[in-house]
């Protein structure tokens, strides 16, 4: 009996250790029950952050990426004036070397006209060398097919020694500075 005695002894231990446990592991539940919605409070924060890290380094990206298309643009925007910086000066001579050319088809017998016209033509010369250098090129315009890029029709007449659609004659002279356009050749195109 005695051995009996012992063993239910150590049930009723067991036992009452058990309940312990139980009431340790509810009062701990209890005790930690809010902690569970403060990590999940924090995750939740954390994932907050995570996302504004994520729209930020977005934003980031693209300002990044407009600033160097405003850096490029700008970049090609001064090329661009640096290769046409003398388009406006040359707009405005274009009608003074016209009229050069008109006062220099003028025939003369009289020594002084003619040595007038002369100093005219070296100065004529002078200026188209300068316009040359700046990258001013006339526009070929007899014999080639009409191009309305390069070219302005004024009139159109029938020429068999042409083939059609080919410029027979120029009556303006056409500019253009490097490769931009600066005045049309005004020609007669064969129809």
């Amino acid at each position: 009996m005695k051995h009996e005695d012992q063993i239910n002894q150590q049930t009723e231990e067991e036992v009452s250790n058990l309940d312990t446990e139980s009431d340790d592991s509810v009062e701990f539940e209890a005790e930690n029950s809010g902690f569970e919605p403060e990590v999940t409070a924090e995750e939740a924060r954390i994932a907050e952050l995570e996302k504004q890290l994520e729209e930020s380094s977005q934003r980031l990206l693209r300002v990044q990426a407009d600033y160097d298309n405003f850096r490029r643009r700008t970049r090609e925007e001064q090329a661009a004036s640096l290769k046409y910086k003398s388009m406006s000066l040359i707009e405005q001579l274009l009608p003074a070397l016209d009229n050069f050319e008109r006062a220099l088809q003028f025939e003369s017998d009289n020594e002084q006209t003619a040595n007038l016209l002369s100093g005219m033509s070296m100065v004529y010369r002078q200026i188209q060398e300068a316009c040359k250098n700046e990258g001013l090129e006339q526009i070929d315009t007899i014999g080639q097919t009409f191009d309305p890029n390069l070219h302005q029709a004024v009139m159109q007449v029938e020429d068999e020694s042409f083939e059609k659609n080919t410029v027979v004659e120029e009556l303006q002279k056409g500019y253009r500075l490097k490769d931009r356009v600066v005045r049309p050749a005004m020609v007669k195109v064969n129809a």
